[in-house]
């Protein structure tokens, strides 16, 4: 009688889940919101922003990737080493939790109403 094997099914891990890369990720928001992605670079280094389209056509932040050399993990907590990442890190709206290997958790900053704008902070930065 002859048996049969069967193959496990297996699905292509997420990027970040094994712990061997150069980034860290931090989502702040779940891909299935988007259709379409583009990674930006910004600044010297070290920090790139990965921006999804919506089904409407604007974009929004989708997670940013963060060079492990910019950052360590301390207690399944994110740990900035440079200022430019410390500067990122504060202004997300909650603290970057570890969710498996390099990939984290956190919520966007908090949504400002139109009626609030332009903010105290944006006057003094353009001058007004």
């Amino acid at each position: 009688m002859a048996t049969t094997i069967t193959r496990a099914h297996r699905t292509r891990a997420k990027p970040g889940a094994g712990g061997g890369g150069r980034f860290f990720h931090v989502e702040v928001r779940p891909p299935r919101n988007f259709i379409r992605f583009r990674v930006q670079a910004l600044g010297s280094g070290g920090i790139e922003r990965v921006a999804g389209q919506r089904a409407g056509g604007s974009w929004d932040t989708q997670k940013w990737l963060i060079r492990k050399d910019k950052a360590h993990v301390e207690n399944g907590a994110l740990v900035p080493d440079a200022a430019d990442v410390r500067e990122l890190l504060g202004s997300l709206g909650s603290a970057a939790r570890q969710v498996v290997g390099d990939r984290f958790k956190a919520t966007s900053r908090r949504d400002t109403p139109e009626r609030a704008k332009p903010t105290a902070r944006r006057r003094t930065r353009e001058g007004a």
